[in-house]
């Protein structure tokens, strides 16, 4: 999460979206979007615990209340990596009391390509395709950085949103296969990323839905600056869809590399949504961009996970209509999040207004009597905005308000050095029943006279940390030690070894998965990986074991050769931001298991990826059409040996003439690049339910029927499958 940056040229000015047409129902997509929810952050404070959940229970209920086709999340739906029970509990609780029931589903499924479940999964793709499961509210998501998927099990990289996908609750798609994910490293480092849509359709409305989960953003604009990122289009009319993408990277420059420009998309998108960012941007309105024909709406977080200013911005969702090729876009304030209060104060420039005279703040007494009064008329205005915002509300408790004061203390009484502050916790004592955060109400920071130089790194320098702890114990200024991470002590001591063998760079990013997202496997795994790889590179040289074995240098110099082998294989941020320690080469254990290993030579690979015909065709008993798509074989992947169909299974439903479904990106034209999926043997007719007693009966809801196809992906490619007759079946409840 970062602060987003002051309204700038190109991004606030234009005419706002709307549709000129009457609404029409049967054609008028309604979308509810919303993002970084953080279902978990801080659950074991007993003030705000609760904060994350209540305002997810909002969202849900305002996506009930307006009638939405789906509700729409940008990623971070979990603050945790791995969430807690009570906050799984709690969010399957919700989202099955929300989400299943019996209003039917308009929303016609044309491809689920851009949906990854695993490869063995018998279940489709989209949970309201299911017949075992009654969903009234479609949730689709991608991941963020903080529930990105992890771990090297024999199922791959999984995150809570697998979880939840398996349950039949969400529908996940943008998953990114990255080196150290896929099943074949060479063919990700060399093919790019691969976004492929979901595609809906409702009356004459069509909906492409590009999903792409949180990734390191150096390794981002990698992939951009080569044009390595394909979006693949439906091969048939690609003008007539309406596109939205989603992405969860900064947008906010941290650097050259470490963020994601505005301009990064084509001109095929129609709407970018922005997650990832806390800040709520023009109440979530979605804003032109310079030079570019789409639109971007960054909806900010749910919950202040943070007191910083960008958060203290009142909290909105939006609520989207699509008809046709236009949108309107009406965004609505969350109304139960907690009331958060930011202001900076410098002490230099207090000022008497009742004596009109310039008092000097020469004591700590005077400075925390002065920083209480402000304090109290911050309380006081969290308290009215609550009031204002819920007066027609009768009942409804008031939250106490998050309150942060940013205090400069440089300057001091005479003009120089700095004022006289006290402890920050124990200011916060006397505020204890009328805030939520009486621990950090203030935060002391000071002006630097002069930027200091950039430290070249020779040796170890932790200099930066001592001052910090040392201001911090004397002051109670926190600031600086705020700046001082884990991260970038690693960095400091890596940088200062000479290593062979190892890379700094990887071994740094798994110290950030250790910390950050608590995989106590994540440093051991990678140097396992790199000390295998360094050992195959060497043997290809031709060098074997023996006692005399190689001449050192000779060897040093293979040893380094296979390190810059492994970070031009892993690096660039290849991994993702804390995701994949790579695929493990042997069957290991998921480490929610244990930490126990296997020698046992590994079976077939298993993944991640896009289903093998998942997407099920709704046949009703008025419409006979159907649609399919061609398989063919990829010129870049070995073909898997095909599946015999089982010879008393009926036929699968929505096959019929092949056609091409998918094409790249247009601003894509330098790669062609084809993935298929072999065809799944039909599945099995479910056998008819029995009757109930009349009096228990529960008659189906109607549902549209889905125009289904297999899973098959062609890219500018004349080949066919052969022509199948769907037997149409009814959908049961």
């Amino acid at each position: 999460m970062s602060s987003s940056p002051e309204p700038h040229e190109g991004g606030f000015a234009g005419p706002e979206p709307r549709l000129t047409q009457q609404v029409d129902r049967d054609s008028c997509i309604k979308i509810l979007l919303a993002t970084d929810n953080h279902i978990g952050y801080a659950e074991k404070d007993p003030i705000r615990g609760r904060d994350s959940i209540n305002t997810f229970r909002e969202i849900l209920d305002l996506a009930v209340e307006n009638d939405v086709d789906m509700l729409l999340l940008a990623g971070d739906l979990f603050h945790e990596n791995r969430p807690s029970r009570t906050s799984l509990y709690q969010t399957i609780s919700l989202m099955r009391e929300r989400c299943l029931g019996d209003k039917p589903i308009s929303l016609e499924i044309i491809s689920d390509a851009g949906v990854g479940i695993a490869r063995d999964a018998s279940w489709p793709g989209i949970n309201y395709e299911d017949e075992n499961i009654n969903v009234g509210l479609p949730v689709f998501s991608i991941h963020g950085n903080h529930d990105d998927p992890q771990g090297v099990g024999q199922e791959g990289a999984l995150c809570a949103l697998d979880v939840l996908s398996a349950s039949g609750l969400i529908n996940y798609f943008g998953r990114m296969e990255l080196p150290g994910q896929s099943t074949n490293d060479e063919e990700a480092l060399e093919d790019g990323l691969k976004v492929k849509p979901i595609l809906l359709q409702k009356g004459d409305t069509k909906l492409a839905l590009y999903g792409m989960g949180n990734i390191r953003d150096d390794r981002f604009v990698f992939e951009l600056t080569n044009r390595r990122i394909n979006l693949y289009r439906p091969a048939e009319n690609p003008d007539d869809w309406f596109n939205i993408i989603l992405v969860h990277q900064n947008r906010v420059p941290h650097g050259p590399n470490n963020s994601v420009p505005e301009q990064a998309f084509g001109e095929e998108a129609h709407l970018v949504v922005w997650g990832h960012e806390h800040d709520c941007i023009s109440e979530a309105k979605p804003i032109p961009v310079a030079g570019r024909p789409y639109y971007i709406s960054q909806p900010g977080s749910s919950i202040a996970t943070s007191l910083s200013k960008g958060e203290s911005i009142p909290k909105h969702v939006g609520l989207i209509q699509i008809q046709g090729k236009e949108f309107e876009f009406k965004p609505i304030r969350l109304r139960s999040v907690r009331p958060f209060i930011f202001e900076d104060l410098v002490l230099s420039t207090y000022h008497d207004k009742q004596t009109d005279d310039r008092k000097k703040l020469n004591s700590k007494v005077a400075v925390n009597k002065y920083l209480k009064a402000k304090v109290n008329e911050l309380i006081d205005r969290a308290n009215q905005e609550w009031d204002e915002l819920h007066q027609d509300e009768e009942g409804q408790e008031r939250l106490l308000p998050l309150i942060r004061l940013r205090v400069d203390y440089s300057g001091g009484p005479d003009g120089n050095g700095y004022f006289e502050v006290g402890n920050p916790q124990r200011f916060g004592q006397d505020f204890v029943d009328q805030v939520a955060n009486p621990r950090d109400i203030v935060q002391f920071h000071r002006r630097s006279a002069t930027r200091k130089a950039k430290v070249v790194m020779n040796e170890p320098d932790m200099k930066d940390l001592d001052a910090a702890l040392k201001e911090a114990a004397e002051t109670g200024d926190t600031s600086g030690l705020e700046k001082v991470t884990v991260t970038s002590l690693v960095h400091e001591y890596l940088e200062a070894q000479n290593l062979n063998v190892l890379s700094e760079s990887l071994i740094q990013s798994a110290v950030d998965d250790f910390v950050g997202k608590g995989d106590k496997d994540a440093v051991g795994n990678w140097v396992k990986k790199l000390l295998k790889d360094t050992r195959n590179e060497i043997l290809k040289k031709g060098y074997e074991p023996s006692k005399d074995g190689p001449e050192h240098d000779d060897l040093e110099n293979e040893m380094r050769a296979a390190k810059d082998a492994a970070e031009a294989k892993y690096g660039r941020g290849a991994r993702g931001k804390g995701k994949g320690k790579g695929r493990a080469d042997e069957d290991e254990e998921d480490d929610d298991e244990g930490s126990g290993e296997s020698d046992a030579t590994p079976g077939p690979p298993r993944g991640r990826g896009a289903s093998k015909g998942k997407s099920r065709a709704r046949d009703s008993m008025d419409d006979d059409s159907d649609v399919s798509m061609a398989s063919s074989a990829p010129t870049t992947k070995k073909k898997a040996p095909a599946k015999k169909a089982a010879t008393t299974k009926s036929a699968a439903k929505g096959k019929g003439k092949a056609v091409d479904l998918f094409n790249e990106s247009d601003s894509e034209e330098d790669s062609e690049a084809s993935t298929s999926r072999g065809k799944k043997a039909p599945p099995k007719k479910a056998p008819a339910k029995k009757a109930a007693p009349a009096s228990t009966a529960r008659k189906p809801p109607a549902r549209t029927a889905a125009k289904k196809a297999t899973q098959s992906i062609t890219i500018e490619t004349d080949s066919s499958s052969e022509d199948s007759d769907p037997a149409p079946r009814k959908r049961k409840r």
